[in-house]
C-alpha cells in the first residue's frame, strides 16, 4: 500500500473531509461524530484567525484519511493579551492508524509553525481517549512539539427543561442592544483577563459573529445598578456545525431508557438516540463579574428558557476544574464530558507553561 501523502487542503476538499469527520466518531460516555455540514470551511471561520487544514491522501483514491487544523487567536495570559495557536480536528481514518500520519502532520504543522512562530498552541484531549493522549502525550516523538496539561476541563451539556426566571430583586436582565456594544465588550475583556486563555474581544468580532448563528437579541446582559455584572449569549451553530450520537457506553448505557421512560413526566427533554442529531447551543460568551454565582444562575436560567422557546434539548458550557462558576452550574441536571487541556510548544524561547499564574482558565467551547 502507497503511503498517503500530506498536503494542505483546499476548497475543493470540502465533500472529502465532511466524509471523514462522519465515518470517524469521537469516544466518551456518548459516542459522537463532530460533523460540518454542510460546509467544513464554515465551522473554521470562528476557531480564529489564518485558519490552515494539513490533510493526507490516500494516493489512489485521493480520500482524505487524516486531517488537523490550526488557527491563531488574540486571548489573555497572565491577565495581558497574546497571540496564541489553536489546534483542533484531528481525525485518522482508523483503517490508516500506525502509518506515522501524525508525525507526518506534525512536520506540517511545524512548516506553519517555522514561517509564523507563536508561543504556544492550545489543544483540548477528551478523557477517554486514549489513544490521542498516548500518540500524543505518552509517546512523544522527535518533531512533535511538548504537550503540557494545564487544567483539567469539563463540558457540562445541561438538560434542558422548562425553566423559569429566578434571580435577586437588584438584578436586571436584559437582551443586549447595538449601542451597548462597546460597553459589553469592554466588561467580557475586564472580566475575562481574570481567567487564562479567555478571548480578547473587540466590537468587530462580536459583530462578525452574527453571520454564524450568534445573534445580538440572544446576548443577555445582567446589570446590578446600571453597572454589567455578568454577560451570556446562547450561540446555536447547528447550521454549520453539528453533533451525532451513535451511541452510549458505561452507567449512561444503563440509564438513559429509564431517564427517557420518565422525562416527560419531569418536563425534561429526552437524551438522543443513536442516529440523532444533538439539539444544542452554545452558553458563548460568556462571563460573570466577580464570581458571582448568583449572577451566574440568573443568566443560565435566562439562556435555559431562551433554549426550550428554541426546542433545543442541551445548553453547553465549559469550565476548568478550579472555576469557582463550576460549582454553580453543577446544581443543574447535567450529562459532564471530562477533558484535558494542553499547551503544545515548539521549543524556541521561554515556555508559557511555565510561566502561567495560578488563575483558572477560561477555553470557550464554542470556538473549538
Amino acid at each position: 500500500m502507497m503511503r498517503p501523502q500530506i498536503d494542505f487542503a483546499t476548497f475543493a476538499d470540502d465533500a472529502a473531509i465532511r466524509k471523514l469527520l462522519r465515518r470517524e466518531p469521537m469516544p466518551g460516555r456518548i459516542c459522537v461524530t463532530f460533523e460540518r455540514e454542510p460546509n467544513f470551511w464554515l465551522g473554521c471561520e470562528i476557531t480564529g484567525e489564518d485558519c490552515h487544514v494539513p490533510v493526507a491522501r490516500e494516493p489512489e483514491s485521493g480520500e482524505i484519511v487524516g486531517l488537523a487544523c490550526r488557527s491563531t487567536r488574540k486571548v489573555f495570559v497572565n491577565g495581558d493579551a497574546q497571540r496564541l495557536g489553536y489546534l483542533g480536528q484531528l481525525r485518522v481514518d482508523s483503517h490508516f492508524r500506525g502509518q506515522w500520519l501524525v508525525s507526518r502532520g506534525f512536520s506540517k504543522l511545524k512548516q506553519l509553525h517555522d514561517a509564523d512562530p507563536l508561543p504556544a498552541y492550545l489543544v483540548s484531549i477528551i478523557d477517554n481517549n486514549r489513544e490521542a493522549t498516548g500518540v500524543l502525550v505518552r509517546n512523544w516523538r522527535p518533531g512533535f512539539p511538548n504537550f503540557h496539561a494545564v487544567a483539567d476541563f469539563r463540558t457540562l451539556a445541561i438538560l434542558i427543561h422548562r425553566g423559569r426566571r429566578t434571580h435577586a430583586s437588584d438584578i436586571s436582565i436584559s437582551s443586549a442592544r447595538a449601542d451597548e456594544l462597546a460597553e459589553l465588550v469592554a466588561f467580557l475583556n475586564l472580566h475575562g483577563s481574570e481567567r487564562q486563555f479567555s478571548k480578547f474581544w473587540t466590537a468587530k468580532e462580536i459583530s462578525g459573529l452574527f453571520a454564524f448563528g450568534l445573534m445580538l437579541q440572544d446576548l443577555r446582559i445582567a446589570r446590578r445598578a446600571g453597572q454589567i455584572v455578568g454577560v451570556a449569549g446562547l450561540w446555536d451553530q447547528s447550521a454549520y456545525k453539528q453533533t451525532i450520537v451513535h451511541g452510549y457506553s458505561g452507567w449512561l448505557k444503563l440509564v438513559a431508557p429509564l431517564y427517557n421512560l420518565s422525562a416527560p413526566w419531569f418536563g425534561r427533554s429526552k437524551l438522543p438516540s443513536p442516529g440523532e442529531k444533538l439539539k444544542s447551543a452554545y452558553a458563548s460568551p460568556f462571563c460573570i463579574a466577580d464570581n458571582d454565582l448568583h449572577v451566574c444562575r440568573a443568566l443560565l436560567d435566562e439562556l435555559l428558557v431562551l433554549a426550550e422557546t428554541r426546542g433545543l434539548r442541551t445548553l453547553l458550557i465549559g469550565f476548568d476544574c478550579r472555576d469557582p462558576l463550576l460549582a454553580a452550574v453543577r446544581g443543574y441536571r447535567h450529562i459532564v464530558y471530562p477533558s484535558r487541556i494542553y499547551l503544545a510548544e515548539w521549543s524556541n524561547g521561554a515556555s508559557v507553561h511555565d510561566q502561567l499564574d495560578r488563575r483558572p482558565i477560561n477555553v470557550d467551547i464554542a470556538t473549538l
